[in-house]
């Protein structure tokens, strides 16, 4: 492989992991250098580290928190929660009471 190649490469562990979990990017990237770009964003989808996966992994903590609140909040009756949310368990119904 190209030098300027493996320079770029080891500039991030997570390229050089990529490359060894991926040996197929090994030989892509010795007979085409110019690759290296693919080889980039492929590696961000495989770290899952794209903008709409980062969107969607915070959307998900952001619904698992609103749903904790909206779980302790005062004003919801716990048959609510039975009736809404089946598998949660007693302990889970108290939130620390």
């Amino acid at each position: 492989m190209r030098n300027e190649v493996m320079e770029v490469i080891r500039q991030s562990n997570e390229w050089k992991t990529f490359l060894r979990e991926q040996p197929a990017w090994y030989r892509k990237l010795s007979r085409h250098p110019e690759e290296l770009e693919q080889f980039q964003i492929a590696a961000l989808h495989y770290y899952q580290k794209t903008i709409p996966q980062r969107v969607e992994k915070f959307a998900n903590g952001l619904q698992m928190a609103q749903m904790m609140m909206h779980m302790c909040s005062p004003s919801m009756n716990k048959d609510d929660f039975r009736k809404n949310l089946p598998f949660l368990s007693k302990s889970a119904l108290s939130c620390g009471k």
